[in-house]
């Protein structure tokens, strides 16, 4: 009997990264990158099919060390969902260039780094599938969003240029911008007299990640955005 595939995700954070291992636990071993190697425990602990990897994707050189890590102990993913974020607020006389120059190197290099070593191993054994999950601030550059807002623009440009490579050979990439507060403790805190409709579930999100992966070859989606139906757009 063969063993299940391998899905990698990076920023397994409290919300949506959590959810996503959840979710792809059931048919999938599941390689979880994040920094706090507490969280990843917990969740190796409820998940049996889960394994934690302590990783900064920031760092080139540890991102490449983890990725081979997870082939080494798992196998090569079929499957890669860059879910890391890294922000920072503020108009541009006000950032720190060094605040901007790290929210690139995780919300776009790191997706870089993950497709130049996961897809040639996807190619080789038929096919697999690159997703990333964004905002709004990936297609509007608000005025406090200078620390942050090119960063995801970059984001998925570069997953656009992936997915018209890449998808004749068999690699489906596909972009997930979220227009929603989602629906974590730290929200409902600072949003505490929004209705339950107003926040998006983490668990949704997860269940839209793992359509998109499972989607036919002949209808595959590149550009998707999910909302509540009480967010305003």
């Amino acid at each position: 009997m063969s063993s299940p595939p391998v899905c990698l995700i990076t920023g397994v954070g409290p919300g949506t990264g959590s959810a996503l291992a959840r979710r792809f636990a059931q048919g999938y071993r599941v390689a979880m990158l994040a920094r706090t190697e507490e969280r990843l425990a917990e969740l190796e602990a409820e998940l049996p099919g889960a394994t934690g990897f302590a990783c900064d994707v920031a760092d080139e050189s540890k991102l490449a060390a983890t990725f081979e890590a997870v082939c080494d102990r798992l196998g090569a993913p079929k499957v890669v969902v860059h879910n890391a974020v890294a922000a920072g607020f503020g108009d541009c006389l006000t950032i720190e260039p060094r605040v901007l120059r790290r929210n690139f190197e995780v919300n776009t290099m790191a997706l870089l780094h993950l497709a130049q070593r996961a897809a040639p191993k996807m190619i080789e054994a038929g096919g697999g599938t690159i997703l990333c999950t964004g905002n709004t601030s990936t297609y509007r550059g608000k005025a406090n969003f200078a620390a942050f807002a090119p960063t995801k623009a970059a984001q998925r440009i570069l997953a656009e240029s992936m997915a018209r490579s890449l998808g004749p050979q068999g690699v489906h990439v596909a972009y997930l911008a979220i227009d929603a507060v989602i629906d974590v403790p730290w929200a409902r805190k600072a949003f505490s007299d929004a209705p339950d409709e107003f926040f998006c579930r983490p668990d949704d999100i997860a269940d839209e990640c793992w359509h998109l992966t499972h989607q036919p070859r002949s209808a595959w989606t590149f550009d998707v955005m999910i909302r509540p139906d009480r967010e305003s757009w």
